[in-house]
């Protein structure tokens, strides 16, 4: 099973699909689940986690939810909690109720955030980690206080600083970030069995073009690191498509890792998101 195990879909906002409007996602811009089926039909991608994009309420939350409920057997889902949740259990519960919101998105750590680790622990959701450079230095503490969580740390273990983000001209976030990351918890974290560690937003990163060989080092070791059982291969669809292209991310291990078993390969591209968060 070959699984995409981060991108995002999101519909033009409309009443039945109530969306935030941003510099980046303007009303105009769409990016249907048909499209994206489409991308994983033309490169044997069987299933894939959408992580919803465009608005943290309930509401913001119906074109998620449409496409999870449409197609059930093909995708799974993440959603995200407002800064200011006053019951951010609740919001959680709501969501996850029919059980294809699998965990939550987050993007800082703290005091606040504490309760939302709690009840999942409790309930047993994903929490998808996506975290600015101020929360980077949480993360060990986190992870020995919450063993029994399941954590994704996205996006190549970067924590970006808010003041180096950006947005190409092809429609792409682009983050001004050294290499290898100084991300502070990549010791720690291979200590923990629950977490796994994205492969994924290569373009965003690399100052170089596909198939972004600045990149292949740090590759190397999250590889060394994590090994093939905990990391996630994932296209940041849809981001990618205008460049360099979905099948060029399909294949961007084949430059970025050549020395892959085969075995390794089958776990990074599908069999470790399958287990780990649950894939029927």
């Amino acid at each position: 099973m070959r699984i995409d195990s981060h991108l995002h879909v999101f519909a033009r906002p409309s009443a039945e699909f109530p969306r935030e409007v941003t510099a980046s996602m303007p009303a105009e811009r769409e990016a249907p689940v048909e499209d994206l089926l489409a991308h994983m039909a033309d490169h044997a991608i069987d299933k894939a986690v959408l992580v919803q994009t465009g608005g943290t309420s309930l509401a913001h939350h119906a074109y998620l939810q449409h496409c999870l409920r449409t197609y059930p057997d093909r995708f799974l889902g993440i959603g995200l909690i407002p800064p200011d949740a006053p019951a951010p259990a609740d919001h959680m519960d709501r969501l996850a109720e029919d059980g294809s919101i699998i965990g939550f998105r987050l993007r800082s750590l703290g005091d606040l955030s504490r309760p939302i680790w709690e009840h999942a622990a409790r309930k047993d959701y994903v929490l998808w980690l996506y975290l600015r450079a101020t929360s980077a230095p949480l993360v060990p503490q986190f992870l020995t206080d919450f063993p029994q969580v399941r954590v994704v740390i996205n996006h190549l273990m970067v924590c970006p600083r808010e003041d180096r983000f950006t947005w190409d001209a092809k429609g792409r976030p682009q983050i001004d970030v050294e290499m290898p990351p100084p991300t502070g918890f990549l010791g720690p974290a291979p200590d923990s069995s629950n977490v796994c560690v994205h492969l994924s937003g290569q373009y965003a990163m690399s100052k170089a073009a596909y198939p972004y060989p600045d990149l292949a080092a740090w590759h190397r070791s999250l590889l060394s690191a994590f090994g093939a059982e905990r990391l996630l291969w994932a296209s940041d669809f849809p981001w990618i498509v205008a460049d360099p292209g979905y099948g060029e991310c399909v294949e961007v291990l084949d430059h970025l890792l050549p020395d892959l078993s085969r075995d390794q390969r089958q776990l990074i591209m599908g069999e470790t998101a399958r287990r780990f968060l649950g894939f029927s």
